[in-house]
């Protein structure tokens, strides 16, 4: 397994789960449902779990940092928006 894939994949870890919270509190302020928010939660993790498999396995390189790059500028907008 190449550096740069699990550099990569180490960023959208760090952006990625901060990036659930903010969904999960999204969900939380605009439902007040709890279900909705293990919900969104779950799907959130499945999601950013499957991906990172796929970065470190078969995404090309120039595909792999442009995913991690998305879920970090999503990030610094959703921080910048709330």
């Amino acid at each position: 397994m190449e550096t740069w894939r699990v550099i990569a994949t180490v960023l959208l870890a760090a952006a990625g789960l901060p990036l659930m919270l903010v969904l999960m509190a999204k969900a939380r302020d605009r439902t007040n449902n709890s279900a909705t928010v293990a919900v969104t939660g779950a799907v959130a993790f499945v999601v950013l779990l499957l991906l990172g498999v796929v970065m470190l396995t078969v995404l090309p390189g120039v595909l792999t940092w442009g995913v991690a790059g998305l879920v970090v500028a999503a990030l610094g907008v959703m921080m910048l928006a709330s």
